[in-house]
């Protein structure tokens, strides 16, 4: 299923698995197998279901996955009841809406800077939907602004390590949890109005969020707003400058092409029936989100953009472990592309679209680079 042809276009494979081998095993790259369910109500119940654990103890131990140290693998993403609830619950007290807005001030004069910036032609992946999320985190986490350069290259080295020096993401990951670390103790000693304050000072009667659980939200909050941002924005633009004169509809953008296509692996705590096919108790599965926003049950004409679509994407996943993060990502992804088009109206690709180069991962849906001509 991993080709260059996929990596295009993966949308063919999906439609294929969704109407022909809607839960089917498969085998991974790094040869763990895995259970693929692509069709929408199929998705959506399992999203739901107590029986789909996240936590990898109630796993077979055929999965491999990305491996993180366990002061930063104490977050919600590999937490079942009743664990999940404490720090959600915790982390919602923290993690509002109404913060999430207060950020609507900084990050349109972010992306008001790095657009002043680009004349001519540029590479919108180089120079904007990559340093603006790591600014947005930045924002939140209260990371001083001396400290965001090497914040960024950091993250840059975790998510791709050169291939010539496998082991930097591994260190890049370290110079992370050290320096998270010591944020979290300056931030305890002396609170600021961000959101590591608010953390650090979430309780409910005698419960407090422990030192590996605030550096694991931290880190969590740190990996999925910056690489999912990156890759949602320059995806929207994409599919904007492919389809001229279509309005910012940031829900439709998320569901006709979602940064992560494929959602986190779950582990069903009993034999499960999905789709006619029976997923034995501790299989890895994977709900391939991507597939089902583009379930013609769901959705009428999926394969196209139809701003205003009634909602119901499963982007951001459902029951509960609905991402957390959402209204800051709609937020982010809202003023990006917006302030894009509104600055650059003749904006068009400085390359035919199937020039493009997208990055090799099932796991992700983005751009290598997004080389555009700004007038």
């Amino acid at each position: 299923m991993i080709s260059a042809e996929f990596h295009t276009d993966p949308h063919t494979v999906y439609r294929r698995l969704r109407e022909h081998s809607p839960a089917t095993q498969v085998e991974l790259p790094d040869g763990s197998p895995v259970w693929l369910v692509t069709r929408y109500a199929d998705v959506r119940a399992l999203l739901a279901d107590p029986r789909m654990s996240v936590d990898k103890a109630n796993g077979d131990g055929s999965w491999r996955g990305f491996s993180l140290p366990p002061a930063l693998d104490a977050n919600l993403l590999n937490m079942d009841p009743p664990n999940h609830t404490r720090i959600r619950r915790l982390v919602s007290q923290a993690f509002t809406p109404r913060r999430a807005d207060g950020l609507r001030p900084a990050i349109q004069k972010t992306a008001d800077d790095l657009l002043d910036r680009l004349d001519g032609q540029a590479d919108l992946i180089r120079d904007y939907a990559g340093p603006l999320p790591v600014a947005v985190i930045c924002d939140l986490l209260g990371v001083p602004d001396g400290d965001r350069d090497r914040f960024r290259s950091w993250t840059d080295v975790m998510l791709v390590p050169p291939r010539a020096d496998p082991a930097a993401g591994a260190r890049a990951i370290g110079a992370i949890h050290a320096y998270l670390s010591g944020l979290i103790a300056a931030k305890r000693a002396e609170p600021a109005d961000d959101l590591l304050s608010a953390l650090i000072a979430a309780r409910e009667d005698s419960d407090r969020l422990s030192e590996d659980e605030l550096t694991s939200l931290a880190f969590l909050l740190l990996l999925a707003g910056f690489e999912n941002s990156v890759h949602a924005i320059g995806t929207g633009l994409l599919t904007l400058l492919q389809n001229p004169g279509l309005p910012v509809d940031v829900e439709e953008l998320l569901r006709y092409e979602p940064p992560a296509p494929v959602l986190l692996r779950r582990f069903p705590t009993e034999d499960i029936e999905v789709a006619g096919a029976v997923v034995p108790r501790g299989s890895t599965v994977l709900l391939v989100v991507a597939a089902a926003n583009r379930d013609p049950d769901a959705f009428e004409d999926p394969g196209t953009v139809v701003p205003g679509r009634a909602g119901g994407h499963l982007t951001f996943g459902h029951g509960i472990h609905y991402c957390v993060g959402a209204p800051l990502a709609r937020l982010e992804l809202e003023i990006a592309i917006g302030t894009v088009l509104r600055r650059f109206p003749s904006l068009r690709l400085a390359v035919p679209a199937g020039e493009l180069r997208w990055r090799p991962s099932f796991r992700t849906r983005g751009l290598v680079a997004l080389p555009v001509l700004l007038g």
